[in-house]
C-alpha cells in the first residue's frame, strides 16, 4: 500500500512513532520483525496487527482506528467521544490540525520535575492523514505526548546533558535507586549519571579511564576508580545493587559483559546505553534480539537517546 492509499476503516490498527531523525531506523526494524506497513508519513508508520515490541518507536498507539469525518466539528467530537485527553501528531494539515486542537480539552504542557510519577491519566494521539480521514488512539504506550517526557532542567550542576537520559529512564521505570543501595556507574566520565544516582541518596562506585568532573568526585557518596570498565571483573567487584552504563563500545561488546555480570555477578538490575555504529543491519539485529530475549528486559529508544537505545533489567 502506497502513502496515497486509502487506509482501512472500521479496523484496529496499530501506529509506531519515531523520533524525529530515527524514522528509518524504525523502518528496518519493523521489517525485521515481519510487520506489514501499511503506510508511512514520517514520523507514523500504520500497521496492521497487534503491537510488537519496536525499540525503535518513541511512541505506539496500541487502539489505533481509522475514521472518515466531514468538518474540524465532527473531527473533535468523534475523538471527545472517546476520551478527554489527547495530543496531535501532524503529518500535514497543519492549520486544520491546530483548529481541532483548539475544541479539544487543554492538555498541561508543564514541564516535569525529576522524581515527580509520569502521569497517569491516558493521553491518546491523533493525526489527519487527509482533509477527512482520521487517524486516532485512545490509548497509547507512553504516558507522554510524543513519547518525549520535558523535564525542568538542572543547568547549574551535572556537567553535561546525560543526565537526562538517566532522569527518563527512571521516570519510566517502577524503582530506582534508595538511599544506602551500591550502583556501579561504567563509562561515566564526566559524571553525569553519577550526579542523578548519589542525587537518589545511593551510593556511586564509577569506572572510566577518564576522570569524572572535580565536582563529581567530590561528592560524598561518589567514589571513582580509573581504569576499563570492561575490566572489573564481577566475582571481585561482589554484591552491586545497579549496574548502569553509558561506555562507548560495539554492542556485541556490552551483550557479552552482560551476560558476564548476568552469569557471575549479583546484580540483578540493569540500566546500560547500547551504542551504535551505523545504520541496524542483520547481524546488529541479532545483538540487538540478544538483549531482547533476556528475561525480565527492555529495549527503548528514550526521547533523549541519540543513535542508540537502552536495555533494562529489573529482575
Amino acid at each position: 500500500m502506497t502513502h496515497d492509499s486509502p487506509l482501512p476503516l472500521n479496523q484496529n490498527l496499530t501506529v509506531y512513532q519515531a523520533a524525529p531523525d530515527y524514522a528509518d531506523d524504525l523502518a528496518r526494524e519493523l521489517a525485521h520483525m515481519g510487520v506489514v506497513v501499511l503506510a508511512r508519513r514520517d514520523p507514523l508508520f500504520v500497521a496492521e496487527g497487534s503491537p510488537v515490541d519496536a525499540a525503535w518507536a518513541q511512541n505506539v498507539w496500541l487502539e489505533a482506528m481509522v475514521a472518515r469525518v466531514a468538518s474540524i466539528g465532527e473531527t473533535a467530537r468523534t475523538l471527545r467521544a472517546m476520551q478527554r485527553n489527547w495530543s496531535a501528531v501532524p503529518v500535514g494539515h497543519y492549520r486544520r490540525t491546530a483548529l481541532v486542537v483548539e475544541k479539544l480539552p487543554p492538555v498541561s504542557a508543564r514541564h516535569l520535575v525529576f522524581g515527580a510519577p509520569a502521569p497517569s491519566a491516558p493521553l491518546g494521539a491523533f493525526t489527519l492523514w487527509d482533509e477527512h480521514t482520521l487517524i486516532a488512539s485512545p490509548r497509547c504506550k507512553s504516558p507522554f505526548a510524543n513519547g518525549a517526557p520535558h523535564f525542568e532542567e538542572d543547568t547549574v550542576n551535572p556537567p553535561n546533558r546525560a543526565y537526562l537520559k538517566l532522569w527518563e529512564a527512571l521516570t519510566l521505570l517502577p524503582e530506582r535507586p534508595v538511599p544506602g543501595q551500591l550502583c556501579l556507574d561504567l563509562g561515566g566520565s564526566p559524571g553525569g549519571w553519577a550526579y542523578v544516582l548519589q542525587s537518589l541518596g545511593a551510593r556511586v562506585l564509577c569506572i572510566d579511564k577518564a576522570p569524572l568532573d572535580p565536582r563529581i568526585a567530590h561528592l560524598p557518596l561518589v567514589e571513582t576508580c580509573l581504569g576499563s570498565a570492561f575490566a572489573l571483573e564481577p566475582r571481585i567487584a561482589g554484591a552491586v545493587d545497579w549496574l548502569f552504563s553509558d561506555v562507548i563500545c560495539y554492542p556485541e561488546r556490552l551483550l557479552q559483559m552482560v551476560r558476564t555480570w548476568l552469569l557471575e555477578g549479583e546484580c540483578r538490575r540493569f540500566v546500560c546505553t547500547v551504542k551504535l555504529q551505523g545504520p541496524c543491519e542483520k547481524g546488529t539485529f541479532e545483538t540487538l534480539d540478544a538483549f531482547k530475549a533476556i528475561p525480565g528486559s527492555r529495549l527503548m529508544h528514550l526521547s533523549h537517546n541519540k543513535h542508540e537505545l537502552t536495555w533494562i533489567k529489573l529482575a
